[in-house]
């Protein structure tokens, strides 16, 4: 499985960016993906996932309301899109997928693992 991430950018406080996660090589129907940020100074925070099959959603508390993860089943691309942006979500943002787990699971359970998009908030 390969995960292509892209989308980030510079961005005013308040302001949206919607990022995307293009996938390619699966072999089954099921896969979980998720979004993972990682500030500066800071570990790796799992921040939204949906599954592939059911396109059940989980999001962390820090971001509940403001964004929103989708799939598109026929691109293989999972989208996340945020509004309302705060400079605390600045962060180099990654997706992951796995094959077995099911929701926002610790990051070490995530077998695969896009480059990482670089999302800053600032004015």
């Amino acid at each position: 499985v390969q995960l292509q991430a892209s989308g980030g950018g510079l961005v005013q406080p308040g302001g949206s960016l919607r990022l995307s996660c293009a996938a390619s090589g699966f072999t089954k129907n099921y896969y979980n993906i998720a979004w993972f940020r990682r500030a500066p100074g800071k570990g790796r925070e799992g921040i939204s996932s949906i599954t592939t099959t059911d396109g059940d959603t989980y999001y962390a508390d820090s971001v509940k309301g403001r964004f929103t993860i989708t799939r598109d089943n026929a691109k293989n691309t999972v989208y996340l899109q945020m509004n309302a942006l705060k400079p605390e979500d600045t962060a180099v943002y990654y997706c992951a997928a796995d094959g077995e787990i099911y929701g926002l699971g610790p990051y070490w359970e995530f077998d695969y693992w896009g480059q990482g998009t670089q999302v800053t908030v600032s004015s």
